[in-house]
C-alpha cells in the first residue's frame, strides 16, 4: 500500500520523512515494521488531537471507532505541519488541510514532509525543506487510499516567502518541467501581467460564441491553464514525421493513405470517413451542407457548433443542462421535431462523460446526431464512444487530433458517418482542404504505437486530474463539476471573474466559463497539467482568494 500511494504521487521510497497514525497503533506490529523498513520513525497522535484536524474526505466508520473522521488524512497533516520550520505542533501555520500547493516529486527543494496511516501501514511525504521560510502549510498530496485493512495517505510542508503581501506575490520555486518545457527544466516565473485585451465578436446574445480558451494567452507570457492541448507535444517521433513530410510539398495532398489508416483503426470503411481541418471545420461543413430546419445545441458545450450554424443562417434552439443534475444530458429534453442535435462527450467545458447508450438514445429517422468526441482519446479506453458505430442512424461523430497530439497549429481532424452523409460534407469541402504535413500527421497517429501512446496519456492525464480535484477540494470557496472525465474540470467560484483577473497577476490563464450558454460569471475551466505546476496553480489560487476577501 506505502509504495503504490508512493508512486501516485510521484515519489520513492527514499523521500519517506517519517511515518504517523493513531498512538494506540503507533507499536503495531505493521506499523512499525513499516517504519523499520523505511528507515523513518513512527509519530503517534491521541485521538483527540487526530479529531480536531479537518479533513478532505470523512468518513463515518472511522469517526466511530476512533474519534476522527480519517485518521489517515488527519496524522498526515499533522506530523507534516510539524515539520515546518517555525510551526509548531498543528498542521502548518495556517488553515489545516488547506491547499497551498504541494511539492509533487521526490527530491525536490521548498517541502519536508510526512505521512498517515491506519491500519498495519503508512504512507510518505516528500523531500527535506530547502530555504528560509517563516512558516509552511500542511497539504495532502494523496488523499486517503484504501485496501481492505489499511488507510494510507501523503501530505508534506509547502513553505511560503516571508514578507510578501503584493498582489504579484512571487510563488517559491519547485525545479520541476513547466508547460511546453522539457522535464527537469528549472520553471520560469512570469512577471505580473495586467489582464490582456480579448478579441470580442458580438453575438445575438450575451454569450461570446466566438471566445476560444487562445485568447486567454495571447500576447502573454503566462502558465497556460486556458488550453486544453495536452503539453510537450507533439512527441519527437511525430516532429520527425511531420517535419520529413516536408520534401513533398510541391505536390498535391493525397489523403487516401490517412484516410485508410483513420478508417481501419475504427474499423470503418474509407467511405464513411472524412478528413478535415481539425473539428472546426466539420462544424462548418455541417452547418453548410445538411438540410437542417430546427438545429439544436446541448449547451454547456463547445460553442463552435452553434456559431457556425448561426452563421449559415439557422435559428438554433438551445437545451441548457443544469448544474444541479451534474449537468448529465436527459434525452427527454431534446424537442421531438430537432432534425439536428449537437452534443459533446466528453463534454468540453463540464468534462462530463455522458453513457454512450443515452447519447444513442437521441437518434431517430430523419435526425441527424453530432457527438463531439474531440476529447474522447484522452478517456482511458474511450469508453461511451460511438466512433465506429453504424447501427445508430444518422450519427455523425467528429474526432481532433489536435489536442492530445498538439497539432492545434496544423488542424486536423476527421468526421464518421454514414456514406451519403459524408458525401454531402466532402462536396461542400474546399479542394485539398487538408495539408500534406497534417495528412501525414493522420496516419502517424493511427498506428498501434501511437495509440498505445494515447492511451498511457490517458492514464497519466486520470492521475493528475485526480491531483487537482485533491488540491481544489480542499477550499471551502471552491465547488467542482462531479465526475470529471477529460483533460480539464469545471469549477464554480462567487466572483470567479474578478479570481481569474487576480490569477493573471499571480501569472496563470484560466479559461473563462461565462462565454459558455449555461455558465455564468462564476465558472472557470482548468486545463490538467502535470503536478508541479498543478501544485503552483493552487498555491496562486490560495493567494487570489485570500485577496479576494
Amino acid at each position: 500500500m506505502v509504495d503504490a500511494v508512493l508512486r501516485e504521487a510521484g515519489l520513492t521510497r527514499a523521500a519517506v520523512r517519517s511515518l504517523a497514525t493513531l498512538d494506540a497503533r503507533a507499536a503495531e506490529p505493521g506499523v512499525a515494521g513499516a517504519g523499520a523498513e523505511l528507515g523513518v520513525p513512527v509519530r503517534g497522535f491521541p485521538a483527540g488531537e487526530l479529531a480536531a484536524v479537518p479533513v478532505p474526505h470523512p468518513s463515518a466508520l472511522p469517526r466511530e471507532a476512533t474519534g476522527t473522521p480519517s485518521v489517515a488524512e488527519a496524522a498526515a497533516l499533522l506530523t507534516a505541519g510539524a515539520g515546518a520550520a517555525g510551526s509548531a505542533g498543528a498542521a502548518g501555520s495556517g488553515e489545516p488541510g488547506r491547499a497551498d500547493g504541494p511539492a509533487g516529486a521526490a527530491g525536490s527543494s521548498g517541502a519536508s514532509g510526512s505521512a498517515g496511516a491506519s491500519g498495519s501501514a503508512g504512507a510518505a511525504g516528500s523531500a527535506g525543506a530547502a530555504g528560509r521560510v517563516d512558516a509552511g502549510r500542511a497539504v495532502l498530496l494523496v488523499p486517503k487510499r484504501k485496501s481492505r485493512s489499511v488507510t494510507c495517505a501523503i501530505a508534506t510542508c509547502v513553505p511560503v516567502c516571508p514578507h510578501e503581501h503584493a498582489p504579484g506575490v512571487r510563488l517559491l520555486h519547485l525545479t520541476h518541467g513547466y508547460i511546453a518545457r522539457e522535464p527537469g527544466s528549472p520553471p520560469t516565473i512570469p512577471t505580473p501581467h495586467t489582464t490582456a485585451a480579448m478579441d470580442m465578436h458580438t453575438q445575438s446574445d450575451a454569450h461570446d460564441l466566438r471566445h476560444h480558451g487562445d485568447a486567454e494567452v495571447r500576447d502573454e507570457k503566462l502558465i497556460d491553464l486556458a488550453v486544453n492541448v495536452r503539453t510537450n507535444t507533439p512527441p519527437d517521433w511525430l516532429r520527425k514525421r511531420i517535419a520529413d513530410s516536408l520534401t513533398g510539398l510541391a505536390a498535391y495532398p493525397d489523403g487516401r493513405a490517412a484516410r485508410a489508416a483513420v478508417a481501419v483503426r475504427h474499423d470503418l470503411p474509407p467511405g464513411r470517413v472524412l478528413l478535415t481541418a481539425g473539428a472546426a471545420e466539420a462544424f462548418v461543413l455541417l452547418a453548410r451542407a445538411l438540410p437542417v430546419r430546427r438545429p439544436v445545441v446541448v449547451h454547456p458545450q463547445f460553442t463552435e457548433p452553434e456559431a457556425a450554424l448561426r452563421d449559415a443562417g439557422h435559428e438554433v434552439g438551445r437545451v441548457l443542462l443544469r448544474e444541479e443534475d451534474g449537468f448529465r444530458l436527459d434525452p427527454a429534453a431534446v424537442p421531438d421535431d430537432a432534425d439536428l442535435v449537437v452534443i459533446g462527450n466528453p463534454t468540453n467545458p463540464t468534462s462530463v462523460l455522458h453513457p454512450a447508450a443515452t447519447i444513442a438514445a437521441l437518434a431517430r429517422p430523419g435526425r441527424t446526431l453530432v457527438v463531439d468526441e474531440a476529447f474522447m482519446d484522452a478517456v482511458p479506453g474511450e469508453r461511451e464512444s460511438l466512433a465506429g458505430r453504424t447501427d445508430v442512424p444518422g450519427l455523425v461523430v467528429l474526432r481532433s487530433l489536435t489536442k492530445t497530439w498538439g497539432l492545434a497549429g496544423l488542424r486536423i481532424g476527421y468526421v464518421l458517418a454514414e456514406p451519403e452523409t459524408i458525401a454531402l460534407l466532402e462536396r461542400a469541402q474546399p479542394l485539398w482542404p487538408v495539408s500534406t504535413p497534417a495528412l501525414v500527421a493522420a496516419e502517424a497517429c493511427m498506428s498501434r504505437m501511437a495509440l498505445a501512446e494515447a492511451e498511457h496519456a490517458a492514464h497519466r492525464i486520470g492521475v493528475e486530474r485526480a491531483h487537482l480535484l485533491a488540491g481544489l477540494a480542499e477550499f471551502d470557496e471552491v465547488r467542482t463539476v462531479a465526475g470529471a472525465e477529460g483533460p480539464f474540470v469545471l469549477l464554480r467560484i462567487d466572483g470567479a471573474d474578478a479570481i481569474r483577473d487576480r490569477l493573471r497577476l499571480l501569472g496563470f490563464a484560466a479559461r473563462r466559463g461565462d462565454t459558455f450558454p449555461g455558465l455564468d460569471r462564476n465558472w472557470l475551466r482548468l486545463a490538467v497539467r502535470d503536478r508541479a505546476t498543478t501544485n503552483r496553480f493552487l498555491q496562486a489560487l490560495d493567494q487570489a482568494l485570500l485577496l479576494n476577501g
